[in-house]
């Protein structure tokens, strides 16, 4: 009874390769997947320990992330989308999401806050080569997906956040839309990395002329709090802003920055705007 059906789930085991660990990936098919034979978007979402089982968590908090595709599907607000979820490496996180242009391009002092914060070799390069090059055409092989960038999204929180605008800055032929939610600007200890701001501000900007291109049918979601951790990012955010709209990107229509008051850095609060999340990013996909 597809009334009831709230999708299924797969999961798989990606061996070792190079940098990249061996790696989990927890699949999301939509209600009705089983029944037809209709090709699908697709979400890729970091932090998969996070999205669907508090079991799994970190912090016994989840994005819920298929909960709310389910709403938004039962609402005929989306089309049925799947969700792919990358497990992160526990401590090596920083060092697979971090993003290597920008950690190379750092002036040295910079570089030895995130060296110090990563503990081992930056990986966040191989992260993406493996996503796009091994994982994707896997997904594209096993499961009815729509192939095509306009129909691929990438979406992660924190350092989730900026490896998703890295992942869509890098590959702009594979990923059409982009969510970066409470985005960890500072890149490292917000306090250590404060002195380096606008160095920082400076190496998103270019990178953003190097690979955001014009926006086409592409979207950029951007988002935070400002509460906890999330109390650093609106100032590192309102000098973001104006260097993406510099690049004839519009807010409101090819990317938007939604602040949320009152929110602090967490799974919960996640959760509570991801209905927005999706129902923006995915909008006509």
């Amino acid at each position: 009874d597809q009334a009831n059906d709230q999708g299924r789930f797969v999961e798989l085991q990606m061996p070792a390769a190079g940098a990249m660990p061996q790696t989990g990936v927890t699949i999301w098919l939509p209600p009705g997947y089983e029944k037809g034979k209709q090709r699908y978007p697709v979400v890729y979402m970091h932090d998969a320990q996070n999205l669907f089982f508090a079991e799994r968590s970190n912090f016994n908090k989840i994005w819920a992330a298929d909960k709310s595709a389910l709403r938004l599907i039962a609402a005929d607000k989306l089309s049925p989308f799947i969700i792919v979820g990358i497990n992160q490496p526990g401590v090596a996180r920083y060092a697979q999401y971090l993003p290597q242009a920008l950690y190379e391009a750092a002036s040295p002092g910079l570089r030895a806050e995130f060296d110090a914060r990563a503990g081992q070799a930056i990986y966040g390069n191989a992260y993406l080569k493996w996503l796009t090059g091994t994982l994707k055409p896997k997904i594209d092989k096993e499961f009815r997906t729509k192939k095509d960038r306009d129909h691929t999204a990438i979406a992660g929180s924190s350092m989730g956040g900026l490896i998703s605008c890295y992942a869509f800055t890098r590959y702009p032929k594979i990923f059409g839309r982009a969510a970066c939610v409470s985005t960890h600007w500072p890149m490292g200890n917000p306090e250590k990395t404060a002195p380096y701001k606008s160095e920082i501000v400076n190496l998103w900007s270019d990178e953003f002329k190097r690979g955001l291109g014009k926006p086409g049918k592409r979207r950029l979601w951007l988002d935070h709090g400002d509460q906890t951790l999330d109390a650093y990012y609106p100032a590192y955010q309102a000098e973001i802003t104006p260097k993406i709209a510099s690049l004839g990107w519009k807010e409101g229509e090819h990317f938007i920055v939604r602040p949320y008051p009152g929110t602090p850095h967490d799974e919960n609060a996640w959760a509570a705007r991801m209905d927005d999340l999706f129902g923006w990013l995915l909008k006509g996909c």
